[in-house]
C-alpha cells in the first residue's frame, strides 16, 4: 500500500509564501507523475501542478508564483508557493500515478488571509 503524507500547510498573509512537502512511501521512479492539485470549499478538486521525468507543468492561476520540485532519493515532491493569494486558500492534496493506480495524500490546508 503506497501512503502519501503532505505537511507545510498554514495560515499565511497574502504576498506570503509556503513550502508543501509530500513524502511517499515507496521509491519515486524519475518517470512517474507526482502532482499537487487543489479543493476549495464547494468547488471541485483541481490540477495545480505536475511533475513527470524532466518536466513540469502548472495551472495558469499559478504560473510564476508556485514551482513544483523533487528529490527523488528522498521519495519526496515539494511545492513553493510563493506570492500567495486569498485565492490559494484551499487543501492541497499530493496525487501519484503507478500505471492504473492513483494514491492520494490526506491533504493539508493552505489559508491566505490578512
Amino acid at each position: 500500500q503506497v501512503q502519501l503524507v503532505e505537511s507545510g500547510g498554514g495560515l499565511v498573509q497574502p504576498g506570503g509564501s509556503l513550502r508543501l512537502s509530500c513524502a511517499a512511501s515507496i521509491s519515486i521512479f524519475t518517470t512517474w507523475a507526482m502532482d499537487w492539485y487543489r479543493q476549495a470549499p464547494g468547488k471541485q478538486r483541481d490540477l495545480v501542478a505536475r511533475s513527470s521525468g524532466s518536466s513540469t507543468n502548472y495551472a495558469d492561476s499559478v504560473k510564476g508564483r508556485f514551482t513544483i520540485s523533487r528529490d527523488n532519493a528522498k521519495n519526496t515532491v515539494y511545492l513553493q508557493m510563493n506570492s500567495l493569494k486569498p485565492e490559494d486558500t484551499a487543501v492541497y492534496y499530493c496525487h501519484l500515478r503507478i500505471g492504473p493506480n492513483e494514491y492520494w495524500g490526506q491533504g493539508t490546508q493552505v489559508t491566505v488571509s490578512s
